[in-house]
């Protein structure tokens, strides 16, 4: 890249070079690693949108560099456009690095034009009645910001004002201007050679999220079953470029960002060309066209898409339910730690395509041991009304309530995980007489080794309950509280009673134990199937008041 000053004197252009420092071109990416960060703003319940993703990916980018001695300035092209310029570092050259430029215009029909400017170009004209096609020389006598004058042998005129259909063709693309982004450093090397280098740097535009298959082998009945799980990484790249063959990592866990690096990530801009005529039949600015005469549509612009601005692609390996067979041969992504977050690096080469949403095989476990768990609610603020009798029958009007059902396990070996488990959605399936059905969708949060894991999966239809404190039995600050429980299910279930809130108070539940469970003071309770059930307990407010 030439670096100068420019003066604009008319319509004439004079450039004076500061240096005679030579522009080398970087080779193509001969290895490249993608390091994907998940949109930290996004949520569990959010889903995952190719719209303006708000993730980001470290790229590095291994090329070849053949240097003069002497000063040169190495040019990077095809890097991602959401490239944020101030996180890039270039590592391996001999003489370091003195200057680093982001370019931010890009190969379209106003660079063109601009570019050009002074120059002879060629403007062919066809002649619709005749079809003859007629090719003259003509200079180019303005910039591309409203309107372009060219110089012919017949004098000046504008260009597509003549109501023919007309075309330029130029002689060459001028030197600086590129159909991909450009990032350069000027560097000073003390003798020739070709050199490998890396350059490293953070871009905008990215996110992934992991989604779950869960799979029952056999219906859920009683305790503990079997749960096949298996799970896809669908990456997003907004930006206009591809990455082949990399190696691919995505970080998960929230990353800390204070920076606005959107702002700072704003892509290089390709111009189009905006042409504009005077008024037909006349030279004069300000004439009007005749009030009963039609104003004719603007002559379409001479248009080019900027690079990558293609319709989104949609690019998946895998079907979501593999057979057996197909899904024992998933491998899975390697952990490591990175501070406070986990790494994964995906096995393999991966193509990260422009504008494209791809999945890539993640997780794949089998007999992972879970059970259902049933979970009712009871305030002491809520109190039953005095109609209510212990045996009253199982339906809506005596006030039961479904209960929430929970998919529960531990992320660890003995129950068939044991490794970090991203943020996602999840999709469980159970068998029927016509194949696996959809039974429920959970959302997951991220999980680490060892975590309890509980996901809501709905309410029941089979399992019902109602609590609340009764009116009286009240004595020394303890209030008496109720629950009618109703479970339909051909087998016994497991329920979980949140009692109170950790801190609100003591419990006193006559022959159970009272743990803690997510800010609640709960018990848990076996439900014999198709049976009906009622339990007491007293709880007091802190200070016993």
């Amino acid at each position: 890249m030439r670096r100068g000053v420019t003066f604009l004197l008319g319509a004439a252009v004079i450039v004076a070079p500061a240096s005679a420092r030579e522009v080398v071109e970087a080779s193509a990416p001969v290895d490249l690693s993608v390091t994907i960060y998940r949109d930290p703003a996004r949520t569990p319940d959010e889903r995952l949108t190719r719209a303006a993703p708000g993730g980001l990916a470290l790229i590095s980018e291994t090329r070849r560099v053949t240097l003069p001695p002497g000063e040169a300035t190495v040019r990077f092209e095809g890097v991602a456009e959401g490239m944020i310029g101030v996180s890039a570092i270039v590592t391996g050259l001999p003489g370091g690095t003195i200057e680093k430029n982001r370019s931010a215009a890009l190969l379209s029909p106003a660079a063109l034009v601009d570019g050009t400017l002074g120059n002879r170009v060629t403007v062919t004209r066809t002649n619709p009645a005749t079809g003859a096609v007629v090719s003259e020389s003509a200079i180019v006598r303005t910039r591309a910001d409203g309107g372009l004058v060219l110089e012919t042998a017949a004098g000046f005129e504008a260009l597509r004002c003549a109501g023919l259909p007309e075309r330029l063709s130029f002689a060459g693309v001028p030197a600086g201007l590129s159909a991909q982004p450009v990032f350069a450093v000027d560097t000073v090397s003390p003798a020739a050679g070709t050199f490998e280098v890396t350059l490293t740097y953070l871009a905008w535009g990215f996110d992934w999220q992991a989604d779950y298959v869960a799979s029952l082998s056999d219906k859920a009945a009683g305790e503990e079953f079997d749960l096949g799980l298996l799970s896809w990484l669908t990456l997003v790249n907004d930006n206009g470029q591809s990455f082949p063959g990399a190696r691919l990592q995505i970080v998960a866990g929230r990353l800390n960002l204070d920076s606005d690096y959107a702002a700072l990530a704003s892509p290089p801009v390709g111009a189009p060309l905006s042409l504009t005529c005077y008024p037909l039949g006349s030279t004069a600015a300000s004439l009007p066209l005749p009030e009963d005469e039609p104003v004719p549509p603007p002559p379409p612009a001479l248009m080019m898409a900027a690079p990558g601005r293609m319709a989104d692609a949609v690019v998946v390996t895998g079907a979501r339910l593999q057979s057996r067979e197909m899904a024992s041969a998933v491998v899975t992504a390697s952990e490591e730690d990175l501070g406070d977050l986990k790494l994964f690096r995906v096995p393999g080469r991966v193509d990260v395509a422009a504008k494209g949403m791809k999945q890539v095989a993640f997780l794949d476990r089998q007999g992972v041991k879970a059970r259902l768990l049933y979970q009712a609610r009871c305030a002491p603020e809520v109190r039953l009304p005095e109609t209510a009798r212990p045996g009253a029958p199982a339906d809506p009007e005596a006030g039961l309530q479904p209960a929430g059902i929970l998919l529960v396990t531990r992320n660890e070996e003995q129950k068939g995980l044991g490794i970090a488990l991203p943020q996602g959605q999840m999709a469980l399936f159970e068998p029927g007489p016509r194949g696996p059905a959809l039974a429920a969708r959970a959302r997951l949060r991220d999980y680490g080794r060892g975590q309890e894991i509980e996901l809501e999966l709905g309410e029941s239809a089979q399992v019902f309950a109602r609590c609340g404190a009764r009116a009286v039995g009240a004595a020394r600050g303890w209030r008496r509280m109720e629950a009618r429980l109703a479970n339909a299910n051909p087998h016994p279930v497991r329920l979980r009673l949140e009692l109170s809130r950790a801190g609100d108070g003591d419990v006193r539940f006559a022959g159970r134990k009272v743990a803690i469970r997510n800010g609640w003071q709960t018990v848990e309770l076996v439900l014999p199937a198709g049976s009906e059930a009622r339990y007491d307990w007293q709880v007091r407010r802190p200070g016993g008041g």
